[in-house]
């Protein structure tokens, strides 16, 4: 007989955040979350606000990150491939993610490609 472990997810809610900047480099496109004091739960669900929209004429290949309190993460969907600017087009908006910190999954649950 096994044990099943019952993980409850955003038991306060979902977290709703907005980006306070948007970096364009090299290597991946920034999306800044800001500076929060509550941490977000380890495992659970939040939104993201794109407030500053990625600049037009950026490489759609690029991929995306996240960064909160000084922690960048690499933004992938279902299968671990890298969200690209591709990804995340029509300037600004709000998307649902996923996150798991135990396992390191950071994954992007809703599509915004037509």
């Amino acid at each position: 007989m096994g044990c099943y472990a019952n993980i409850p997810t955003n038991i306060n809610g979902i977290p709703y955040l907005r980006t306070s900047n948007t970096t364009v480099g090299t290597a991946t496109v920034d999306l800044a979350l800001g500076s929060y004091r509550r941490p977000l739960p380890p495992v659970g669900y939040f939104t993201v606000r794109i407030a500053d929209s990625i600049p037009t004429g950026t490489t759609p290949t690029l991929p995306v990150t996240l960064t909160r309190n000084g922690t960048t993460r690499a933004l992938t969907l279902f299968d671990g491939t890298a969200v690209t600017v591709a990804d995340l087009i029509g300037g600004t908006g709000v998307f649902l993610v996923f996150n798991d910190a135990e396992n390191g999954i950071l994954q992007l649950m809703s599509r915004t490609v037509v």
